[in-house]
């Protein structure tokens, strides 16, 4: 059976896990109304529209 001759410190495990914690940027589309950068499938927090109507009101 295997057995590790030796204990793995905390910072030699930890590194090899840090691999499967990658953050990932979020894919940004540029609203049709204000062209500004929104996320997509929501409305535009800038101007308030979503597929070119007006659904909530921003001051």
């Amino acid at each position: 059976m295997a057995v590790p001759k030796q204990k793995v410190s905390k910072s030699r495990r930890d590194k090899r896990r840090a691999a499967n914690f990658k953050l990932l940027a979020k894919g940004l589309v540029e609203c049709p109304q204000c062209h500004e950068a929104r996320l997509p499938h929501r409305a535009c927090p800038h101007c308030g529209y979503y597929k070119n109507r007006a659904v909530i009101a921003v001051n």
